[in-house]
């Protein structure tokens, strides 16, 4: 009996702590989270210094000298990259929660020979968890990408070192609107997003808009697209007592090489007054 206490005290404390509900609940998010964010291909080093004409010597931006096509391939290879690591997390956290699932029903549904009994299998599982926990945490930070062929080309650089040129995964949080900020007028709307971590004042979003039902020619050309670089917008020229659907996103760049999910927000105009 006071074997069979200490080890169901064991396993408790593995489900309270490494596989309790509130981490899985957590680590449930950040996965939803991870499938909204930006994925960018980062290069580095960012800054090359190459000789110029005169042969003076010019710090020089890396992506102006790497092959745009090889460079159009690696952002395939990102974007399969990300799209797997996702799936994988996904399956990781639902192999998670079942093993939560099986250690419980061992605890709260076996008697106590029954329990002795299972334990070598029970250790196993608690041990074969544990690695798939690392395992998860770990694939929740994107990685290096493998460049099999070089970037840059001797050519290129004019007699100069070629670079050893290194490619990483980063990302951005999902851009979000500001449910409360965001209102309708009677033909304008304001608009306000927001991510969860501090933004450079120069990030550039675009900003989508569609009128939801249109029947007249005037209405039909109740759309369009915004860029702006600031986390609000004014949108005029809209048609009172009209349902407007808004869809944010960051702007498309260069280095994008993944992005499935963007936020939407509906607002109805005001009624014109005048009838």
């Amino acid at each position: 009996w006071k074997m069979y206490m200490e080890r169901r005290s064991l396993v408790l404390q593995f489900l309270q702590s490494d596989l309790s509900l509130h981490l899985l609940d957590h680590h449930q998010k950040k996965v939803e989270l991870l499938k909204k964010c930006y994925y960018y291909i980062e290069v580095l080093p960012a800054q090359v210094i190459l000789r110029d004409q005169n042969h003076m010597m010019v710090h020089t931006d890396i992506l102006q000298i790497i092959d745009p096509w090889r460079f159009q391939r690696m952002k395939k290879v990102g974007r399969t990259q990300t799209e797997i690591q996702l799936l994988l997390l996904t399956d990781l956290l639902e192999q998670l929660q079942q093993g939560r699932e099986e250690l419980t029903c061992y605890v709260d549904k076996c008697d106590m020979v029954t329990f002795l009994s299972k334990w070598d299998s029970i250790m196993q599982r608690l041990s074969d968890l544990s690695k798939l926990m690392n395992t998860f945490l770990s694939m929740q930070v994107p990685g290096k990408l493998h460049v099999k062929h070089r970037l840059v080309s001797h050519a290129d650089v004019k007699g100069t070192r070629v670079p050893n040129v290194k490619l990483f995964l980063t990302t951005k949080m999902p851009v979000m609107f500001d449910r409360k900020e965001s209102v309708a007028h009677k033909n304008w709307a304001n608009l306000k997003w927001f991510t969860e971590n501090q933004e450079s004042p120069f990030e550039q979003y675009e900003l989508h808009f569609r009128l939801l039902k249109h029947g007249t020619q005037m209405e039909v050309g109740q759309s369009g697209i915004m860029a702006v670089i600031s986390n609000t917008c004014v949108v005029q020229g809209l048609l009172p007592d009209r349902s407007y659907e808004f869809t944010i996103r960051r702007a498309e760049t260069y280095t994008l090489v993944y992005e499935t999910w963007r936020d939407t927000i509906t607002l109805k105009t005001d009624t014109n007054p005048a009838e």
